[in-house]
């Protein structure tokens, strides 16, 4: 990962000043906002074996494919179960084959609020954020979408012990 972008993505996160309070104005805040995992990037004629061996490494859902810097496409989760799982030749398959192109990105000083709208709009789990000069410096996903409510949360409810399992699917009792 260059410096350059890891300069820009601590640059672009902004820790909230004073209390946490979810309402209409969280999401009205910058993604900046959001604390957001840097992106793996690959050509699109990476192999599709090595994109989902970075996935699982590192834990995140997509690739962003792109070339020349300039995003191209990307590669989720959805992708590998919808154009990738049973199929033959998947060691020959390479990310231009199964990728999504078209992908709208958003920037940083976009709202949460509009993250949300997309997401929902177009059915997406992740969004690329892009810089002022239109290339890829971070995904936000909805796992960091979710993180960010629950940050909101008082300590006390988020600290609920969990409901008791059930051992049995019989009834108690008479």
């Amino acid at each position: 990962m260059s410096t350059m972008l890891e300069e820009e993505m601590s640059m672009m996160y902004e820790e909230e000043k004073g209390p946490k309070v979810l309402d209409s104005t969280a999401f009205s805040k910058p993604i900046k906002n959001i604390r957001v995992r840097k992106p793996i990037s690959m050509s699109p004629e990476h192999s599709v074996e090595k994109a989902m061996l970075q996935m699982n490494e590192r834990g995140v859902g997509c690739v962003l494919v792109t070339e020349d810097k300039k995003l191209v496409g990307i590669f989720t989760e959805r992708d590998i179960l919808k154009k990738v799982a049973g199929k033959k030749n998947v060691s020959k398959m390479t990310l231009r084959d199964v990728m999504t192109p078209k992908v709208e990105g958003l920037q940083a000083d976009d709202s949460i609020a509009f993250v949300l709208n997309t997401m929902h709009v177009g059915g997406y789990r992740h969004v690329p954020i892009m810089n002022e000069e239109g290339l890829p410096v971070a995904v936000i996903s909805i796992k960091d979408i979710v993180a960010f409510i629950i940050d909101h949360f008082q300590e006390d409810l988020v600290n609920l012990p969990p409901r008791p399992m059930r051992t049995t699917t019989e009834r108690e009792g008479a």
